[in-house]
């Protein structure tokens, strides 16, 4: 399983087959009631969001996606069935979301009113061809504001056939995408084997996976507790008071104004093949922490080098889910945010600063229980402007998928996920371990000047951590002359890639 851009996802041509719900699901979709449980606040916010979008006539790119490669010739209907069977395991893919007058309420179909058909759209004559027709498909059928609020569909060609799934974010995250097709494929597969059982358990009135929206009346109750104060929210605050009220930014200035964003460009490296990763493992376990605490002090370092910080502070993306029983395939957005933040006073090589690293990662972790509601609430609390709290921060994600059910299998092994190209002004990063290599893949600003910072900045981080593989630890560098967040270049011309 590979994080990268869409484009790069290059599946063989063949005709393409489309699968969409019956009319008569349709039609019970559409009148299904309002659910009463609560929506999660990261789902309001998408929907509220895109509502938005959609009324000042802009197109919907809010949608996270997934595809791979299955051998065999397809059969089409048990393919069909394997996608009717999923949804119905997965109580988030039977919703649909509407937003009057800035409420957002789901509706969620019934479990046996779920079926899909296939309907062959035609011929893909090269890889080329299927670039374009995703990217059509997804824009029109990913809103979440009608059921589905995703589109599915396969490429078939003799002796094989890929797969595609693209979801509206409120539907779904990262870690769905991953475990979504290989369970898709895990259900084909039981469908097709000879004397298998024709519909694999579990029935549809008994789903396998944890309720999306249990899971969103347990955050409503853990956000109340919350807002009347606690120690988390407290930490909150107190690290954002120390960091002026604001989010936490990209260290090297991007070349954007305040406010300003340009359209998304994608940069991606490999950080460590797999003996440097072995190598890097150890120093960090010999320096009293972990792989992860490592991929946070080696950014440390190269924010000290390049831009002269003094400190680190970074906002990193949790999987509520792991947390949870019963919810570990299920799909759904199950996220949540903490900031890192430790000083590198006193540290004069990587190995010493991995004890700062290892023991932030930690208060994260404790801090990332405060849902997102209450920490912004919490720091509005302390004084944060409007502004501030709606920045949207740069974020570093990082993902081990050996640790997923399907690793070993060849549906996740050659899958790709992606997402729709959007707008930024911030260069976040998803870096990402599998059994061969680390890698990085960023999102920045796709301008002549963002490009210019941004890629020798990874590149940078690159060679930090194949430095302290290869050698046992790195000695870090004074910050190059003019380093920081400096004015950048008044040709705006330049800076938006004009």
């Amino acid at each position: 399983m590979r994080i990268t851009a869409m484009g790069n996802w290059r599946p063989q041509p063949g005709t393409a087959v489309r699968f969409d719900p019956t009319e008569a699901c349709r039609a019970a979709a559409a009148a299904t009631p309002v659910h009463t449980a609560p929506v999660t606040f990261l789902a309001q916010n998408h929907v509220r969001g895109a509502a938005v979008a959609r009324a000042a006539g802009r197109t919907h790119r809010g949608y996270l996606g997934s595809g791979t490669e299955i051998d065999g010739d397809l059969d089409t209907a048990a393919l069909g069935t394997a996608l009717t069977l999923f949804v119905r395991r997965h109580e988030v893919l039977r919703t649909w979301f509407e937003c009057r007058d800035g409420e957002v309420a789901a509706h969620v179909v019934d479990p046996f009113d779920i079926e899909f058909e296939a309907h062959v759209d035609g011929e893909l004559a090269s890889t080329e061809d299927i670039h374009p027709y995703l990217v059509d498909r997804f824009d029109r059928e990913t809103p979440s504001d009608s059921f589905p609020g995703f589109s599915f569909g396969a490429v078939r060609r003799p002796g094989g056939f890929a797969i595609f799934l693209a979801c509206d974010h409120a539907l779904s995250d990262g870690a769905s995408q991953a475990l979504a097709l290989d369970e898709i494929a895990q259900i084909y597969a039981e469908l097709i084997r000879p004397n298998g059982h024709g519909r694999p358990e579990p029935d549809p009135a008994t789903p396998a996976a944890g309720s999306y929206f249990a899971y969103a009346a347990a955050e409503a109750e853990v956000t109340a507790e919350h807002l009347a104060g606690s120690p988390e929210t407290r930490a909150w605050q107190d690290i954002f008071r120390r960091h002026d009220l604001q989010m936490p930014r990209f260290p090297l200035d991007l070349g954007l104004g305040p406010g300003e964003t340009a359209q998304v460009a994608g940069v991606e490296v490999s950080l460590l093949d797999r003996g440097g990763i072995v190598a890097f493992d150890a120093v960090c376990r010999a320096a009293g922490g972990r792989f992860v605490d490592g991929i946070y002090a080696a950014i440390a370092v190269a924010d000290r080098e390049l831009a002269g910080a003094d400190d680190y502070y970074g906002m990193t993306v949790f999987n509520t889910r792991a947390a949870l029983d019963g919810y570990a395939t299920s799909q759904g957005w199950f996220c949540n945010f903490a900031p890192v933040e430790f000083s590198l006073a006193g540290a004069s090589t990587f190995s010493e600063l991995i004890p700062a690293a290892h023991a932030a990662r930690r208060r994260a972790r404790d801090l990332a229980a405060v849902p997102v509601a209450a920490a912004l609430a919490a720091i509005a609390a302390a004084g944060a402007t409007p502004d501030a709290i709606i920045t949207a921060p740069n974020l570093l994600s990082y993902i081990d998928f050996r640790w997923f059910p399907g690793s070993s299998r060849e549906a996740f092994r050659r899958g790709a996920l992606f997402t729709g190209v959007g707008r930024t002004a911030n260069a976040s990063a998803w870096i990402n371990r599998d059994h061969d290599e680390l890698y990085l893949g960023s999102q920045i600003p796709g301008t002549p000047f963002a490009e210019s910072v941004a890629r020798p900045y990874y590149e940078r981080l690159r060679d930090i951590m194949t430095d302290i593989a290869a050698t046992g630890d790195r000695r870090i560098q004074a910050p190059a002359a003019g380093s920081g967040r400096s004015a950048p270049p008044t040709d705006s011309a330049l800076r938006r890639g004009a």
